[in-house]
């Protein structure tokens, strides 16, 4: 089989080769190889259903029982084999219309989509964004994600790490566009459950509603289950809601959309511990058939270092966080020390100072470069006045009278290790000092329970003390039951539990359905191919990434307002033009390579194509060289570039972005179209001076034969 990272496109050229080579030479194998190669194509380009493997199948058959060619029972044999050996991907090729490799051209996936743990189609639902419809943009993302609103204001957005724009100059604002255009279809009455298919009889049981449990609740209450969530908190959304502010995600925001999820019929049973209040063999006598564990990991790494267990103003950031998430709001002190260098940390640090405490410092053992937590949380805590001391290792708890009174540090350096390039903090012979302190709050890591999942003696667990499942389908060791979330990956992000909840609900409809689980994590689907915004390139290149804007810094001190106060409409409909859709152009390169080397213009600078060496980009400079010959439009391979005549134009655009718009000039005569005076004169060149120009005059080639042959008729020969 030729070389290709996908089953699919490797079958349709293993075809191409035998259809060329002329291997197959009776008339009907090579009529069936064909209509098997068109049906091929039909999966790779985007256009198969749910009929077209039964009819490969079908023509295999046929193929095979050809007694009359010698060759043709080889051939279905081999592209019988492919389908075989990877029928999942050929599958997943039809039902997501999306290849992962990228080899299988007009499927090839955006980087954004990719990298999002959830799959949501970014360039579709960005695009209707730009046009103005948030009601079809929220109903675009809930197909993956029923949390749009929430990961709008916490996302760690690891889409806009692979964002193509970057390259460029920055980033499309892919997370606050999402907040944006929830919060406008919430308002505007847009914002809507998908239609559920009817009840299906079977019951399945949650534990734990935090975002993967909620997830799974959704997908499975969608497709007709009959769902109850276990729940230990009195509300829903987990660490959505016990571990992230309210200055960063409002609980209204989070009420909202677990409304939503309750509408979809699912039962919530709150304050309720699994194997405690209820076990998991009354639950199986109630008729719950299939099992989701998702009860995140909500227990904190211990320090290990002398008096951490003997002060009771040591307190770790979870519970700290969890506490005032219920209401709980005493200072824990004056003077906080944080330990710890994450977004629970610069959560736990922000909070501190709106309690009103009067000096608030995190310690961290490495630098600022090295700090996981995200960069504008950072900055924002620093512009509040939480304090910094980097290169700093705890040593010991001090205290007396039962109360702390300092932290016991060592200064760090940072060394390279000898057998590896990672750099680890070290500490600094005679480094030794005290930062005083009235509560230490250590923020260091969390781990999974497993007091609450004794009730399932069978489960299996990692090393890393996180439940054990099979990734592509988080199926455990104990039959019928799931697990995903924080529980499976430990402590991880909103999105990446959300994209393990949808997994498991997928898995469980399986399991019950009595299909075989899948043996390759779920490729992204392409929910759909919609029309690009038009951008001249002036505008694509002057467009910048907006500022958030942000609550007062007085405020920011004293309140748990939400500190980010959301894209305007204009902000979020020019930023959502910023897009360069990358979801229909691959970065292929083959436009600028035509008109590079074949046509010799070098019209196109594109630098951001090369994803490993980009270089500069400027979509306007390419009205200066190029011709509008069409040449870079005829070869690409998506239909990203194309060019077209408009009224009295021909303009040239990659995506929507146009690139060039140049006069067209028409034949004096009969009007036919020439071509821009650009092109003509490039023609002119290339062929000797041999043009559509007779006379001074603009002519067709129809009408110029014309003149040459009625010139003929009238003048005399030898007249000269």
């Amino acid at each position: 089989m030729p070389e290709t990272s996908c089953p699919v496109a490797a079958t349709i050229a293993q075809l191409d080769d035998i259809l060329q080579s002329s291997r197959l030479t009776k008339p009907k194998s090579r009529r069936i190889a064909e209509e098997l190669h068109e049906l091929l194509e039909d999966i790779a380009w985007g256009r198969a259903g749910e009929d077209h493997m039964p009819a490969i199948e079908a023509l295999i058959q046929e193929l095979s029982g050809d007694q009359s060619d010698p060759n043709s029972d080889q051939v279905a044999k081999a592209v019988q084999s492919a389908i075989k050996d990877h029928r999942e991907v050929f599958f997943s090729h039809i039902d997501t219309h999306n290849c992962e490799t990228g080899a299988c051209i007009k499927l090839a996936p955006a980087p954004c989509q990719m990298a999002c743990p959830a799959g949501i189609d970014i360039p579709t639902y960005v695009t209707l964004i730009g046009h103005g419809r948030d009601g079809e943009a929220i109903d675009i993302i809930r197909r993956d994600n029923p949390f749009p609103w929430v990961c709008g204001l916490v996302c760690t957005r690891p889409c806009e790490f692979m964002c193509v724009r970057g390259r460029i100059d920055a980033p499309v604002s892919i997370k606050f566009l999402k907040a944006f255009t929830a919060e406008r279809a919430f308002s505007t009455h847009q914002y809507r459950n998908p239609e559920k298919q009817p009840d299906n009889g079977h019951k399945v049981c949650v534990v734990g509603a935090g975002p993967a449990g909620l997830t799974a609740a959704y997908y499975l209450a969608l497709k007709g289950y009959r769902v109850r969530v276990i729940e230990a908190l009195p509300m829903a959304g987990g660490m959505m809601m016990v571990g992230i502010p309210r200055y960063r995600l409002p609980r209204e925001v989070i009420d909202r959309e677990v409304a939503l999820i309750e509408d979809l019929g699912v039962e919530f049973i709150f304050n309720t511990r699994f194997g405690k209040d209820v076990t998991f063999k009354q639950l199986k006598e109630e008729g719950f058939e299939a099992f989701f564990i998702a009860i995140g990991a909500h227990k904190s790494f211990k320090l290990g270092i002398p008096g951490e267990k003997d002060f009771p103003q040591v307190i770790d950031a979870i519970a700290f966080l969890r506490a005032v998430a219920l209401g709980e709001r005493h200072i824990p002190g004056k003077r906080v020390i944080i330990i710890g260098g994450g977004n629970v940390a610069i959560d736990a640090a922000r909070t501190c100072l709106k309690m009103g405490c009067d000096d608030v410092t995190i310690a961290y053992r490495r630098t600022r470069k090295e700090m996981p937590a995200d960069e504008e949380e950072v900055e924002q805590a620093e512009e509040e006045g939480v304090k910094f001391s980097f290169l700093t290792i705890p040593v010991e708890v001090v205290g007396e009278n039962g109360h702390v009174t300092a932290l016991k540090c060592n200064r760090a350096e940072m060394v390279t290790q000898t057998d590896t390039a990672r750099r680890v903090p070290v500490p600094v012979l005679g480094g030794e000092f005290f930062m005083e302190a009235d509560a230490i709050i250590p923020s260091i890591g969390q781990v999974v329970d497993h007091e609450a999942l004794k009730a399932l003696p069978d489960l299996k667990w990692t090393r890393r003390g996180t439940i054990n499942v099979e990734m592509a389908n988080m199926t455990t060791s104990m039959e019928g039951v799931f697990a995903a979330g924080d529980a499976v990956l430990g402590p991880a992000t909103v999105i990446e539990a959300i994209g393990g909840g949808k997994k498991a609900a997928d898995a469980i409809d399986r399991y019950l359905s009595g299909i075989p689980q899948p043996k390759m994590p779920p490729v992204p689907v392409r929910r759909a191919r919609t029309p690009w915004l038009e951008v001249p390139a002036s505008t694509k290149m002057i467009l910048k990434r907006p500022e958030m804007p942000l609550l007062g810094i007085d405020r920011r001190r004293t309140t748990f307002q939400q500190v980010e106060l959301g894209y305007s409409e204009n902000m979020a409909r020019e930023e959502a033009r910023r897009c360069l859709r990358c979801d229909i152009c691959r970065r292929c390169g083959e436009c600028v390579r035509v008109c590079r080397d074949e046509m010799k213009i070098d019209a196109l600078q594109l630098g951001y194509l090369d994803f490993d060496h980009p270089v500069k980009t400027d979509f306007r400079l390419t009205e200066e060289r190029c011709i509008t010959c069409g040449a870079c439009a005829k070869n690409c391979p998506n239909e990203a570039m194309q060019i077209e005549d408009r009224e009295n134009e021909r303009v040239l655009s990659l995506c929507g972005t146009i690139l060039n718009r140049q006069k067209l000039v028409f034949c004096e005569k009969c009007h036919a179209v020439l071509g821009p005076a650009k092109y003509l004169d490039y023609i002119r060149k290339m062929t000797g001076g041999i043009a559509q120009m007779s006379g001074g005059h603009a002519l067709c080639e129809k009408c110029a034969r014309q003149k040459i042959a009625a010139f003929d008729t009238l003048t005399p020969p030898g007249s000269g």
